[in-house]
């Protein structure tokens, strides 16, 4: 990976001087694979939850090198030619966050430390300095002192499938599962910090039933081409709805995520395209985002039959989680 410069805004520290996370009650850590990919699935959720006092961290495993550029002046900043596309994407990641409202953003083990993986069957997917490639236990080892400075109550990271199969997001998921496992023990690597259980584990989801409404709408309005032209039933990110345990209600904070969709501009243009579910469907497809709970006591549930809050149930602050 091409040097960052010293100019860049430094969101990879672990210190517990970035993260003053135990000065808030409710504690939330997401965990994705790549830049963007916190706003796409849960940019409202995040905003929504900073609004609230909850303090919110990121960890994203790589800096999506391998990613496709889709600003022509930037070309160059691919992985075939300068190879500075991570460099520019951390600055584009700390755009975002500061539209969020996310102070304490961090990258897995420091910039560059994980690569980017491509998708199966590419050359990037055989480097092994690939997320992918890397060991299970090295990949969490790095997590575990951020869940343990951190104690959230609430993890939130990808189904088993990483959403729609990308390598980096089906690792993504495999170490935050063993890191949460990890945390939890008193014995692994003590000087890691204080055991810490995480109270409740979810992945993201897209209902089908919003797909393929939003397909229906742009259908009506005469667009047939694009994602409009797909199959919702060959759409892998497509969760089947009674799946969905948990949807978070934020239409207020749309224009936020929409805004920091945008400050990721190498690789998102919501113009159109998957995007246009916006335009469409509205707050109901990217104002409200949806939930699986995968591990941890469901909390009440509204007349839809799914929670509205991420720590419903919980009560307290370390009475959440606990220590180990």
């Amino acid at each position: 990976m091409a040097p960052i410069p010293a100019t860049l805004p430094d969101v990879s520290s672990s210190s517990s001087a970035a993260a003053p996370a135990l000065g808030s009650d409710r504690r939330l850590l997401l965990v994705h694979a790549h830049p963007d990919d916190e706003c796409i699935a849960t940019g409202a959720t995040m905003a929504r939850y900073v609004d609230e006092g909850v303090h919110v961290t990121l960890v994203t495993c790589t800096l999506g090198e391998e990613g496709e550029v889709l600003l022509p002046e930037l070309a160059h900043l691919a992985s075939d030619k300068d190879d500075a596309l991570g460099a520019h994407r951390q600055t584009e990641l700390a755009a975002a966050m500061a539209e969020l409202g996310v102070t304490d953003s961090r990258l897995l083990g420091g910039p560059g430390r994980f690569r980017d993986s491509g998708m199966i069957g590419t050359p990037p997917n055989e480097r092994p300095d690939s997320f992918w490639r890397t060991d299970l236990l090295t990949a969490a080892t790095e997590l575990v002192p951020v869940i343990r400075e951190v104690r959230p109550q609430v993890v939130v990271t990808y189904d088993d499938f990483g959403g729609y199969g990308h390598p980096d997001h089906i690792q993504a998921h495999r170490v935050t599962h063993y890191a949460i496992a990890l945390a939890a023990s008193p014995t692994f690597r003590p000087e890691l910090g204080a055991a810490w259980t995480v109270a409740k584990v979810y992945w993201t989801a897209f209902p089908r039933s919003i797909v393929v409404a939003g397909i229906e709408a742009m259908k009506a309005q005469g667009i047939d081409d694009g994602f409009a032209e797909m199959d919702p039933d060959d759409l892998p990110f497509a969760c089947d709805d009674e799946l969905v345990t948990t949807a978070i209600e934020a239409p207020e904070h749309l224009d936020r995520k929409m805004a920091a969709l945008r400050a990721h501009g190498t690789q998102v243009t919501v113009d159109g395209g998957f995007f246009a579910l916006a335009d469409n469907v509205g707050a109901e497809a990217f104002g409200t985002e949806y939930y699986r709970l995968a591990a941890g006591t469901p909390g009440p549930v509204g007349a839809d039959g799914r929670e509205s809050d991420l720590f419903a149930g919980i009560v307290g602050s370390d009475e959440a989680g606990s220590p180990g």
